[in-house]
């Protein structure tokens, strides 16, 4: 007698010209245990890929059938390729992974208890790198998101206006009907061929919170993000900054955070601007992090900015 089927799970996977790493996504989100009670299909949205990918899905096809599917979406950008396919599926419960990451083997036993157990509306956990390469020793902790290495902690808390970071995308399983209520990722932002623009998960989860939706950090809800040795250069990170700076900037053209502002900036971040100049121009800081922190906390401001008085669209 088969177990009655409690919660449908759509895991939506977004991919392009990743063929050597979405075996690995694949394989992790096939190996993990799935509870009695929930149904897991697994939707790859290719994103216009020109190697291959598609064959890659077909290869999982023949061995596990309709519990995944292929997706194309010709319109370029994660938040285009996401919304396709939650747009594709139906179920209950609707997670979002990215094509360089594996999945816990817990993760939908986390995902589905926390469902039936509690009234919530969406939840995220930790990334854990696997890194390519040492990582070097000028790496700031406090800017390991560049490279997908977040971690809220090993406590359970709610994402609120008090959690000191956002729901990440990357790592993320939400009601189906919280996102049909607050709308689904905006795709004027986020990264494209444009340019690294990372504001598409703040966006939403500001949503998210304005709407009263209610989410919970949980430190057991892991993923484990590839990290690449092209990502791990100063040059990437100084890129990665001033684009999240943009973002922002951009960001605050539409919804005006409850801060103070000095000409369209948060008067914070030019505080955060100056000791950043200050620290890594006067005080020549003994420590290779330190240093670089001050240094990616003036690409943050200048890509502000920009996005905030310059950057068009």
């Amino acid at each position: 007698m088969q177990n009655q089927v409690v919660m449908r799970l759509d895991v939506i996977l977004p991919t392009y010209n990743r063929q050597d790493l979405l075996p690995s996504a694949l394989n992790s989100l096939f190996a993990a245990e799935i509870p009695a009670g929930l149904e897991v299909t697994i939707t790859v949205v290719d994103n216009n890929s020109t190697d291959g990918t598609r064959g890659v899905v077909e290869s999982f096809q023949k061995k596990f059938g309709e519990r995944i599917r292929y997706h194309f979406e010709k319109q370029q950008g994660r938040s285009h390729a996401l919304n396709a396919g939650i747009n594709a599926t139906t179920g209950d419960l609707i997670g979002t992974i990215d094509d360089d990451e594996e999945i816990d083997r817990d993760w939908y036993r986390i995902a589905f208890e926390a469902f039936t157990t509690r009234d919530l509306d969406f939840i995220g956990g930790p990334y854990m790198p696997r890194w390519s390469m040492t990582p070097p020793e000028w790496l700031p902790p406090q800017y390991g998101g560049v490279v997908g290495w977040v971690n809220g902690g090993d406590r359970e808390v709610p994402f609120d206006h008090d959690y000191p970071g956002i729901l990440m995308g990357g790592n993320a399983v939400f009601k189906r009907s919280a996102l049909m209520k607050v709308g689904l990722y905006t795709t004027w932002l986020g990264r494209t061929d444009k340019g690294l623009l990372t504001g598409e998960d703040e966006e939403l989860y500001g949503r998210l919170l304005a709407a009263g939706a209610k989410g919970m950090y949980l430190p057991n809800l892991k993923i484990y993000h590839h990290v690449p040795p092209e990502r791990l250069t100063k040059k990437y990170f100084r890129s990665w900054c001033f684009w999240r700076g943009v973002s922002l900037g951009l960001l605050d053209r539409t919804r005006r955070r409850e801060v103070p502002y000095l000409f369209g900036i948060p008067r914070w971040q030019y505080r955060s601007a100056a000791r950043g100049l200050v620290r890594g121009v006067f005080v020549k800081p003994k420590e290779a992090r330190e240093a670089f922190a001050s240094e990616l906390a003036l690409w943050d401001f200048l890509g502000l900015v920009y996005g905030r008085h310059f950057r068009r669209g």
